[in-house]
């Protein structure tokens, strides 16, 4: 017979509890950062909610995961503790991980697979984890760490799927309603579990009525998937990386199984945007996974709107390099940045003419691409490809409406 929603509660509330959630603060108390919950008023005034963010991206590894760590190395004792903890992961679990390994004296191994990128392995090793590279894969790095655990007699401290690592992910709630005692909901990044599970039980001990919904990436449904009993497709680049799991825990998902309210997913876009927004307007660098949350209010506005939500901002661990070209997508996408595809006839002052319409328009040309030999046109014509920057959509679009009316043919290069 299948459990009713208040059966299936009442279980996962009995597998990871307030009470557990509250040790595991007194316990890594001091050690790691106390990150402030603060009110955004451009987003409040953007999502029609009231948002307040909770800005873990300022810890000293810049994300959530060293709470979780920290708690679960805590309550290894004597020999365990002597011959270290090993983990498969390359990423923020790596670095807290490593980070209060070290500052504990204990030995820390983290296996990546061989194709992690080289500044993520000098980032754990710069924490003081011995990093040990095996496999192609995740899921062969992660085989390869289970059997070191066993020959090497080590402990392996998994991610998410553990009730210390989520009662230690559950402070991040504590500190947030202790802030903020009248938030009324939490919206929270899901990738396998951990976190939400933590936070979620704390946050329901403390309010009972208070609203959780989960969020995943659109291309990662893994734990959407169990829960709402799709069979959605899972994979593919997404810019959250750090809740891209295929297999979400099989503890977190029995605390989770009645304890949210909603789950939504968020399309890549939505993520991009996110980040491009928290950094434009809070001026705070947050990753893919770690803005997963914002990224849900903003595209379910209607879902949200009137709510008093708190949002866990998790990490901050994004490569400068794909920061860069989200801020640049995203400045497209709002038609501040473009590129304008031209047919032109290859004359002298052809190119001279266009021109004068963007000065006309006062539309700053960035870069100029000509293309004379591949192209299906005439040996007379040619294609020129402008890269240009706007005001805003308005400019653009007065600029190529007098472009159209002159006879041009243009066209715009969208981006997915």
């Amino acid at each position: 017979m299948e459990q009713t929603l208040d059966q299936a509660a009442s279980s996962a509330a009995s597998l990871l509890t307030l009470a557990d959630v509250r040790a595991a603060a007194a316990r890594i108390a001091g050690a790691v950062v106390r990150t402030p919950t603060l009110y955004s008023r451009t987003l409040s005034q953007i999502t029609g909610a009231e948002i307040w963010l909770k800005f873990e991206n300022l810890q000293f590894t810049a994300a959530y995961k060293e709470r979780g760590a920290l708690n679960a190395m805590l309550l290894l004792g004597g020999e365990r503790c002597n011959r270290g903890v090993i983990a498969a992961s390359a990423g923020n679990h790596a670095q807290g991980l490593s980070y209060h390994g070290t500052r504990l004296g204990i030995p820390v191994t983290i296996v990546m697979p061989r194709t992690t990128p080289t500044v993520k392995v000098q980032q754990t090793e710069a924490v003081g984890g011995k990093v040990v590279l095996e496999g192609e894969t995740f899921d062969e790095a992660y085989a390869h760490a289970r059997k070191l655990e066993g020959e090497l007699g080590l402990t392996f401290v998994h991610p998410f799927d553990d009730p210390h690592v989520a009662a230690g992910q559950g402070t991040v709630a504590l500190e947030m309603l202790e802030d903020v005692p009248e938030l009324d909901m939490l919206v929270i990044p899901v990738g396998g579990g951990g976190l939400a599970s933590g936070m979620g039980a704390a946050a329901r001990g403390i309010k009972p009525d208070i609203g959780l919904v989960g969020v995943e990436a659109q291309l990662f449904p893994s734990m959407y998937n169990k829960l709402k009993h799709t069979d959605l497709p899972c994979g593919g680049d997404t810019l959250a990386e750090g809740i891209a799991v295929k297999e979400p825990g099989k503890f977190t998902f029995e605390v989770l199984n009645g304890l949210l309210d909603d789950f939504v997913l968020v399309s890549e876009g939505a993520l991009e945007g996110a980040v491009s927004l928290l950094l434009q307007i809070e001026k705070t660098v947050v990753e893919g996974a770690g803005a997963a949350g914002l990224a849900a209010v903003l595209a379910h506005p209607a879902r949200f709107k009137g709510r008093k939500i708190g949002i866990p901002l998790t990490g901050g661990n994004i490569d400068t390099r794909l920061l860069a070209n989200v801020l640049l997508r995203d400045l497209a996408r709002s038609g501040r940045l473009a590129r304008l595809r031209l047919t032109l006839q290859d004359r002298p002052g052809a190119l001279y003419k266009v021109m004068k319409e963007f000065d006309n328009h006062n539309v700053n040309i960035i870069e100029i691409y000509h293309q004379r030999i591949f192209t299906t046109l005439p040996a007379k014509g040619l294609i020129t490809d402008i890269e240009c920057e706007a005001r805003d959509r308005e400019q653009l679009d007065a600029l190529v409406e007098s472009l159209r009316a002159k006879g041009y043919a243009v066209d715009q290069v969208e981006l997915n």
